[in-house]
């Protein structure tokens, strides 16, 4: 079988690296772009993905958007008239959506962002199957089918990952002492465009604050304050799953980094605006998330919540407990991807 992906974000790399592994075990043949973000092309290199770099950026604003998804949108239909593929496969990625409509062949995605409203009318039109959470919070329509899974089970379910203590001593990174993770977002992706998160006095002030507790580590998009950089993670891409399973507390602005460590049993914090049905059920149901979506005061009501939890002396053995009911209500997506991606494969447009 042939396929076609794109890569636009790191979490879209970790997402489908198992996918991706099987296919190649089996002998499938995957051809790969990737718009470059935030180090996706270290981890597919990391991973052994080979790629082909069809951008420097993702755009920083809409115009520079706009016009990646028309130049995209044509390099990618190019390709698959020439590569022929049997399905597309990946996120709601609207260049590849239109790649797969032009050349007549199945696209296949699975999406948890609500907010990536563009992406979402365009692959919701010229798509063949939209997969997401139960919990998403936007109807797509007759093509949609709705799964008890996170993306982030993916790659962190216990078939397929298992956090090691050693990986992370051996990239001499102490996982045995008490550590915070701050995760800061750079507010550039398509769905932030207008939203703002903590200033540099903001975010130095927050370290400052959570110093009192452990060990802080801060994992950034861009640019950070030089005041910050004695504090910045320096393990590989690749291991930030491991630091985030023995963290005592993740505080994060990205949604994604959030619910990672929830799948991990690491209790999060998650200042941010956008709302999520994952992110939502995370902290009503398995109460190993804390959301803070709204008011001015969000990133301080957050500190004060974090500062609660990491008094309580027995956090971390209470996140493990959460962690096995949340594993027990959620199915391990990668099989169903899989076997759904070789029906689609086979039976083409009409699915």
């Amino acid at each position: 079988m042939k396929a076609m992906i794109c890569f636009t974000h790191p979490a879209w790399v970790h997402q489908f690296r198992y996918i991706l592994k099987q296919m190649e075990e089996r002998g499938d043949e995957v051809l790969a772009f990737v718009a470059e973000k935030d180090g996706n092309t270290k981890l597919l290199d990391s991973y052994g993905i080979p790629y082909i770099r069809c951008a420097k950026s993702t755009g920083t604003n809409v115009i520079q958007k706009g016009l990646l998804f028309i130049g995209l949108s044509i390099r990618f239909t190019w390709s698959a008239l020439r590569f022929k593929p049997d399905i597309m496969i990946g996120r709601a990625a609207p260049m590849l959506a239109v790649a797969a409509f032009v050349s007549g062949k199945p696209h296949l995605l699975y999406e948890d962002t609500e907010v990536s409203k563009f992406s979402l009318r365009i692959c919701k039109r010229l798509s063949t199957k939209l997969l997401t959470p139960r919990t998403f919070l936007t109807d797509l329509g007759e093509k949609q089918e709705r799964l008890d899974t996170y993306k982030e089970l993916f790659y962190l379910h216990p078939s397929v990952f298992t956090p090691d203590k050693q990986v992370l001593r051996d990239a001499k990174f102490n996982p045995d002492e008490d550590y915070i993770l701050l995760r800061f977002v750079a507010w550039n992706a398509s769905h932030d465009i207008g939203k703002r998160g903590l200033d540099d006095a903001g975010k130095i002030a927050m370290v400052k604050r959570f110093s009192k507790y452990g060990k802080v580590y801060v994992s950034a998009e861009g640019d950070v304050p030089k005041e910050l950089e004695p504090y910045m993670l320096k393990t590989p891409y690749a291991m930030i799953h491991h630091v985030l399973a023995f963290a005592k507390l993740v505080y994060s602005e990205g949604a994604t980094m959030a619910s990672e460590a929830v799948v991990l049993g690491t209790h999060a914090l998650y200042v941010n605006t956008i709302v999520s049905g994952s992110t939502r059920e995370q902290c009503e149901r398995f109460h190993l998330l804390y959301n803070f979506n709204e008011g001015e005061d969000r990133y301080e009501r957050a500190a004060v919540q974090a500062e609660e939890l990491l008094q309580m002396p027995d956090l971390v053995e209470v996140g493990y407990e959460k962690q096995k009911k949340l594993l027990e209500e959620k199915v391990d997506i990668n099989s169903y991807y899989i076997s759904e991606m070789d029906r689609l494969a086979k039976a083409g447009r009409k699915g």
